[in-house]
């Protein structure tokens, strides 16, 4: 998959690849429809620094679940 391009199906795909990834709670508060294409470039940051670690610590995952709430319309 190209994530180069900031399409509503890279930004949904990579949103889903994270939560997937969290095994987060709260999915239905996180959804790729929430999020600035205006911030794209920093989504995909955050994608492949998530995708990169195999583990994460309880502050590491708050980290990234204010970073997803700050990258939100």
């Amino acid at each position: 998959m190209d994530l180069s391009q900031n399409t509503p199906e890279n930004v949904e795909y990579m949103v889903e690849r994270i939560k997937e990834k969290l095994r987060m709670m709260n999915v239905g508060a996180i959804n790729s429809s929430h999020f600035n294409h205006d911030m794209y470039e920093e989504l995909n940051d955050l994608y492949t620094m998530v995708m990169g670690k195999k583990s994460f610590s309880i502050s590491e995952m708050e980290a990234i679940a204010s970073e997803l709430g700050s990258l939100k319309k």
